[in-house]
C-alpha cells in the first residue's frame, strides 16, 4: 500500500478512528494497530507477512533465551540463531540472484560453461528495513543494553508498525517498544502537526520528486548513447533532488502518521545537502541507517579504537556493507565504497591538521560544501546507474568525454529541474542549523495557512501516478 495513494487515505481514516474509539481498551487499540499493520503490507504481497511472523517469533525467542543463559556460549549460539535468520532471509531474497550470477561469470571465467535455471524469486518489500530492526533487538539484549520486551504483541507491533514498516526509519527497540507500555492519544497540536507533516511529505513525493524531476531524472538515464554536458548534469543533479524528496518525503510522511496516532519516530535527515564534509552528510542522511551501521557494524568491528590502518579498515568494510544494503548490485557497491573512501581522505585530512580547527572560516566551510555536494553527485550516477557501464558513460557526458553527444532534455525539463534543485539548495543552508519544528514555532498562523493550502493545491492539480517510493526496493 502506497502512501500516495486514495487506498492509504482511507486506511489511514479507519486507524486513527479506531485508534481514538473510547470504547476500546489499550490492548484492543494494539491489537488493532497491528492487524492494521499487517494489513497495510498484505496489500502489496500477503505471503510475504510469513516472513514477517517468522522474524517477530525467531527475535522473540532468541533473545529471552539470551537474556537467561547462564553462560556465554549458550547467549552467542542464541545470537548466532537471530543473526542467521535475519540475514539468511535477507541473503536468499535480495542476494540469491546476485551470487548466482555473480557465481555464473565466475565459471566463465574459468571455462566452465554452467548455465543455471532463472532465478525467479520476488524481493519482499521493506526486508532490509525490518531485519536490520528486529537484529538491533537481539543485539541490544546480547550486548546488555535492554532486557527483553514484556509483551509479545509489543515486540511484534515494533517489528510490523505499518508508517515505518517498508522503508524506515530504522527504530531501534528502546525508541518505540516503551511507547506501546501506556494508552497512546495524540494531543490536537500533535494530530495537526503530523498532518502537516504528512502533508509536506506528499507535496515532496508527489509534486516534487515526481513531476519535477523525475522527467530529466528518467530522460538523462534512460539515453541510449552518450549525452550533452549540461544533460547530464541536469540529470544528475535532479537526481540528487529526487532521491532526497522521494526518501525524505516517506520519512516525513511516516513521522507524521506517527504523531497522529500519538506516536514519536526519529528524524531520518537534517537538510543534508548542507553538509560540510562526508561524517557531516552522513550525520544528517537516512540517519537511521548510518547511526545503525556505526553502533552494529563500525564500533563492533573496532571502530577508531585500534589505531590509524585498521579505522579506514573498518571505515571501508562499513560504507562497502551499507553500499551492499542497499542493492544486490556492483554500482551500489561501488557507491558505497566511495563514501567509504571520502571519509577515509577527511579523516587523514583532519590527522594531517590536528591543531587546527578544520572548518574554521567561511571561505574554506563553502570550498568544503561545494567539494561535498559535488563529489556526493558523482556517488549517485552508481546509485542511479543500471550498470557499470552505463554509470560510467554518465560521468564521460558530465565531463565532455562522451562521443557522438545527444541532446535529451528540452527546456520544460531542464528549467523546473534546477529552479527545485536551486531552491532545495538554498533550502537547506537556510535551515542547516535549525529544525522544521523551531522555525514553525515563530512562523505566524497566516503564513502556515498559506503554505499549507499551496501545498494542497499543488498536491490536487498534479497529475501524480501513484508511484512507489525509490526506497522500496531496498
Amino acid at each position: 500500500m502506497l502512501f500516495n495513494s486514495l487506498t492509504f487515505v482511507v486506511f489511514f481514516i479507519i486507524v486513527v478512528a479506531l485508534h481514538n474509539a473510547p470504547f476500546f481498551s489499550w490492548r484492543i487499540k494494539k491489537f488493532n494497530l497491528l492487524i492494521a499493520s499487517y494489513l497495510f503490507y498484505a496489500a502489496w504481497n500477503p505471503p510475504f507477512v510469513i516472513l514477517l511472523w517468522l522474524s517477530t517469533l525467531v527475535d522473540w525467542n532468541a533473545a529471552k533465551w539470551i537474556h537467561s543463559a547462564t553462560n556465554e556460549t549458550r547467549r552467542r549460539l542464541f545470537l548466532l540463531l537471530s543473526l542467521a535468520t535475519n540475514l539468511g532471509i535477507l541473503g536468499f531474497f535480495k542476494y540469491g540472484g546476485f551470487l548466482l550470477e555473480n557465481f555464473q561469470a565466475l565459471m566463465t571465467a574459468i571455462g566452465l560453461d554452467y548455465q543455471p535455471a532463472e532465478w525467479g524469486i520476488i524481493l519482499p518489500i521493506g526486508i532490509s528495513f525490518y531485519t536490520f530492526q528486529t537484529m538491533a533487538y537481539s543485539l541490544d539484549v546480547y550486548l546488555r543494553r535492554a532486557a527483553p520486551a514484556k509483551s509479545l504483541l509489543d515486540f511484534s507491533l515494533f517489528v510490523t508498525f505499518f508508517p515505518q514498516l517498508v522503508a524506515g526509519p530504522i527504530v531501534r527497540p528502546s525508541q518505540l517498544i516503551p511507547q506501546f507500555a501506556e494508552p497512546k492519544k495524540a494531543t490536537p497540536p500533535q494530530f495537526y502537526w503530523g498532518l502537516g507533516l504528512i502533508t509536506i511529505g506528499l507535496f515532496e513525493k508527489i509534486v516534487l520528486a515526481d513531476s519535477f524531476l523525475a522527467p530529466a531524472v528518467d530522460a538523462a538515464f534512460g539515453a541510449s548513447g552518450g549525452l550533452a554536458t549540461l544533460d547530464a548534469w541536469t540529470g544528475v543533479l535532479a537526481f540528487s533532488g529526487q532521491i532526497f524528496f522521494d526518501f525524505s518525503g516517506y520519512s516525513t510522511i511516516a513521522i507524521g502518521a506517527a504523531l497522529c496516532l500519538g506516536f514519536a519516530l526519529p528524524n531520518n535527515f537534517r537538510f543534508p545537502y548542507a553538509a560540510i564534509g562526508f561524517s557531516d552528510f552522513w550525520r544528517r542522511w537516512h540517519i537511521s541507517l548510518s547511526t545503525w551501521l556505526r553502533d552494529y557494524l563500525y564500533i563492533p568491528i573496532g571502530g577508531n579504537k585500534k589505531g590509524p590502518v585498521r579505522t579506514y579498515i573498518n571505515l571501508s568494510i562499513t560504507m562497502l556493507l551499507g553500499g551492499l544494503w542497499h542493492g544486490a548490485s556492483w554500482t551500489f557497491v561501488i557507491w558505497g565504497g566511495l563514501h567509504g573512501l571520502y571519509l577515509a581522505g577527511e579523516r587523514l585530512l583532519r590527522e594531517f591538521t590536528p591543531k587546527q580547527d578544520w572548518f574554521s572560516g567561511w571561505p574554506f566551510k563553502f570550498a568544503m560544501a561545494l567539494v561535498t555536494y559535488f563529489l556526493v553527485n558523482i556517488t549517485w550516477v552508481f546509485f542511479r546507474a543500471e550498470s557499470f557501464s552505463d554509470a560510467m558513460l554518465m560521468l564521460s557526458s558530465m565531463f565532455g568525454l562522451a562521443k557522438d553527444a545527444q541532446k535529451v532534455l528540452y527546456l520544460n525539463e531542464i528549467i523546473p529541474a534546477m529552479l527545485v534543485i536551486g531552491g532545495m539548495v538554498l533550502t537547506h543552508w537556510g535551515m542547516r542549523s535549525t529544525t522544521k519544528e523551531a522555525l514553525i514555532a515563530k512562523t505566524p498562523t497566516w503564513a502556515i495557512a498559506a503554505v499549507w493550502t499551496f501545498m494542497l493545491f499543488m498536491l490536487l492539480i498534479t497529475q501524480g501516478s501513484d508511484s512507489a517510493f525509490i526506497y522500496f526496493q531496498f
